[in-house]
């Protein structure tokens, strides 16, 4: 087994120097540095995370919440883990995932145990109690996303407004003029104040009646079958949409699939355009879903980065806001003309929630 002694013989310092650099002690010359890592390559040295924690009082890990058991884990969810991860390996933390609820609960006995550093938020709700649970106990934190009220909350987040006014803009001008917004369930308990459902929501409101659009928007939950069910209404009570823009990934894949199997041209009669998401989820529709693409790796470097400057007393990350990009898929097109159904109007007027 390789020990430090070893290492320091190599390098040819003292056992202290090597002990400074892997405990984060003193601080080490840049040269210094380089030789004790090439002795530790050399020699197959492991680091003792354990050691180290004992002696700088730091475990050098940070975890980020996720709270897996309101939220569904999709493929755009991995993309922001594994970016966390590898942000914090290059500064040398490890990240770990701990999926607690959004009450604070579980979170707070976690903090008490001393197990971390640091913590990233995930799925972050307009009023989120996990953030007082974390200021109530000294710990430094970041989000990936926003609570309503951010006075020095240090925070990075998708760009709704920007990613909306695209999306619309996009359709606008192919020429669509009858466009709905199939939603997240605002309704359930789980996601009344979930920031992205809301913000989504609103900035879509907004946007389409900036451009003078009918404001059509119908709630659904994640799930595929939901989206199924929500085309079907949709089609029924405003069949003169020719565009249709999803919020939740898992739903857009429902609505691609429930109006094929209603037997609709996609995107011969609909269009649809999918908000957040990622090209492993666009793909897994024929045609393939248009898509805005979730900026997760940006923002799971970001959010990381953020809470580690925290850590290490650098210069705060200020907040930054990303918006998703537009990648073309083949789910839309240009409207085409359509024979209305018999018997079918719109609902409600200019604007409609169904």
């Amino acid at each position: 087994m390789v020990t430090m002694r070893d290492v320091a013989q190599r390098a040819g310092v003292s056992i202290a120097t090597v002990s400074f650099l892997l405990n984060d002690t003193k601080p080490v010359t840049a040269a210094t540095r380089a030789r004790i890592e090439q002795a530790m390559a050399e020699l197959g040295y492991r680091r003792n995370v354990v050691a180290r924690a004992l002696a700088s009082r730091r475990t050098h890990i940070i975890a980020m919440a996720y709270p897996a058991l309101e939220h569904r884990f999709g493929m755009s969810t991995a993309e922001f883990f594994t970016s966390a991860a590898d942000a914090a390996r290059k500064e040398d933390y490890h990240l770990v995932l701990w999926p607690v609820g959004n009450d604070g609960v579980e979170l707070r006995e976690l903090l008490g145990q001393g197990l971390v550093d640091g913590v990233v938020l995930m799925e972050v709700q307009l009023d989120d109690p996990r953030v007082d649970v974390l200021q109530q106990a000294g710990t430094p934190f970041a989000m990936i996303g926003r609570t309503t009220e951010l006075d020095g909350l240090s925070h990075v987040d998708i760009d709704f407004d920007t990613t909306v006014e695209d999306a619309v803009r996009y359709l606008h001008e192919l020429g669509h003029r009858e466009l709905a917004l199939i939603s997240g369930d605002l309704e359930d308990p789980r996601f009344h104040a979930y920031g992205p459902w809301v913000r989504i929501e609103e900035a879509y409101r907004r946007v389409a009646a900036s451009y003078e659009l009918p404001v059509v928007v119908l709630p659904c939950s994640d799930t595929t079958q939901a989206g199924q069910v929500a085309a079907e209404r949709l089609v029924a009570q405003h069949p003169e949409t020719t565009a249709i823009v999803v919020l939740n990934e898992y739903a857009a894949l429902g609505v691609v699939s429930g109006l094929k199997r209603a037997g609709h041209d996609v995107p011969g009669e609909y269009s649809v355009l999918s908000l957040l998401t990622v090209p492993e989820t666009a793909a897994m529709t024929d045609p393939e879903l248009t898509m805005m693409r979730t900026p997760g790796p940006e923002l799971g470097q970001l959010g990381t980065e953020a809470l580690i400057r925290q850590l290490e007393g650098a210069e705060p990350l200020p907040p930054q806001l990303v918006p998703a990009k537009l990648s073309p898929g083949a789910t839309v097109a240009e409207p085409r003309a359509r024979r209305p159904k018999a018997g079918a109007g719109r609902r409600g007027g200019r604007t409609a929630r169904s």
